[in-house]
């Protein structure tokens, strides 16, 4: 992020006061977003570990059926 250069009655190129509210605001605005930004691909991270424990219980559990049944339609064929 850049600065802008002031001049002696402490305005900026838009002749517009600045008094560091506005920088202040903008850096508050910049950190909320990131943050938000890192909060979702934390959540996704999340989900997508969940999934992969169901898949992997989901193996264990039914593992045996679906190799049989898959046998049983090879044997079929």
């Amino acid at each position: 992020m850049g600065t802008m250069a002031l001049d002696a009655n402490n305005t900026n190129p838009n002749g517009t006061e600045d008094t560091g509210m506005t920088n202040l605001i903008t850096r508050l605005y910049v950190k909320t977003r990131e943050f938000a930004r890192a909060q979702t691909m934390t959540e996704y991270a999340l989900i997508l570990a969940a999934v992969a424990v169901v898949v992997v219980a989901g193996y264990q559990l039914m593992g045996n059926t679906i190799s049989n049944l898959l046998n049983t339609v090879d044997n079929k064929l």
